[in-house]
């Protein structure tokens, strides 16, 4: 069995929680996504190649393979490495917009290899998603990863439209994560049902089921990027402050003691740690991850469906605890 690099305890539980036949497929989509990145021609490959070996939680390929079960094993394999493909793609193109220069604590493609050459990586990550079920005929698969794409790229403009604006509301900004983030977990659900049995059975139950996880997940990660650290994370203190990007932790700063108000757009690396500081200060952060945990309380609410039997409820119940466990 092939394991991911650097699988974090949280997914690790899941694997060793599970029958036989989870990790043995989970080693497949990684198989699979080795497939998908190799060719093309250097450098592209190259790159492609590097982003899949900096590793990653697997989050939304273990979400389509649990909620596949152990039926449709290569059509749920397929969309599992799809999703991800997808994922890795956007990871790229925001390092792009961001002038990132790390991720996971590694160089990113940008800072590597130019942004051009990352651009054309993220773009050749993309094709190749969408490729692997298309060309199977699996046409759900395909028009759920193409919903999916297009609310990310609406989570980033809108993202784009708000930076440097310290005015958005909680609102707004839980409409960006429910586009930029929470698409894409919801989407993996709904893949695993499409692959595995009747498309329309429990769909509602595992779209809500994905698409809380996913807000908590990306509240839970707005809250690392002010608490650090580095070593953690793989960047530094208070980088989406530095991109302009408001996110609940500073919203709910600027609640709680609006003193804590100052342009964004004048924020050098220590004044964003300053800044980290402050947010911090407020209790903000606690405040957050509340939320994040309601969240997360709402998600398992749906496994009391009839639509998700034993082991199913088990482990989708590890993976959303273990979004919680990845940030506490």
């Amino acid at each position: 069995m092939t394991r991911p690099s650097a699988v974090p305890p949280p997914v690790t539980a899941v694997l060793d929680a599970s029958s036989g036949w989870l990790p043995s497929r989970l080693g497949k989509v990684e198989e699979l996504l080795r497939e998908a990145v190799a060719g093309h021609g250097e450098p592209l490959a190259g790159d492609a190649g590097a982003t899949l070996a900096a590793g990653g939680k697997r989050l939304r390929p273990l979400l389509v393979l649990l909620c596949a079960g152990s039926e449709g094993e290569a059509r749920a394999v397929r969309a599992a490495a799809a999703i991800e493909l997808i994922h890795m793609a956007t990871l790229v193109h925001d390092d792009v917009l961001d002038d990132a220069p790390l991720r996971r604590g590694r160089p990113t493609v940008a800072a590597a290899s130019g942004r051009d050459r990352a651009i054309a990586t993220g773009d050749l990550l993309l094709s190749r998603a969408f490729a692997l079920p298309a060309g199977a005929g699996e046409e759900r698969e395909v028009a759920l990863l193409a919903e999916a794409s297009t609310a990310l790229a609406r989570g980033e403009l809108a993202q784009r439209h708000d930076a440097f604006d310290t005015s958005i509301s909680e609102a707004r900004y839980l409409e960006r994560c429910r586009l930029k983030t929470a698409s894409l977990f919801r989407c993996g659900c709904l893949l695993g049902l499409s692959a595995g049995r009747d498309p329309l059975a429990g769909a509602e139950e595992m779209a809500e089921f994905g698409s809380n996880v996913g807000l908590a997940f990306q509240l839970l990660d707005d809250v690392l990027d002010v608490s650090g650290p580095p070593e953690r994370t793989g960047k530094a203190r208070g980088t989406d402050l530095l991109d302009g990007t408001v996110t609940l932790p500073l919203i709910e700063a600027l609640r709680i003691d609006p003193d804590v108000k100052l342009d964004l757009r004048s924020l050098d690396a220590a004044g964003a740690e300053a800044l980290c500081d402050r947010i911090a200060a407020t209790g903000a952060l606690g405040r957050v991850r509340s939320r994040a945990l309601g969240m997360v309380a709402a998600a398992k609410r749906h496994l009391d469906s009839p639509a998700f039997d034993p082991e199913q409820r088990q482990l989708l119940g590890l993976v959303a605890d273990g979004v919680v466990q990845r940030y506490s």
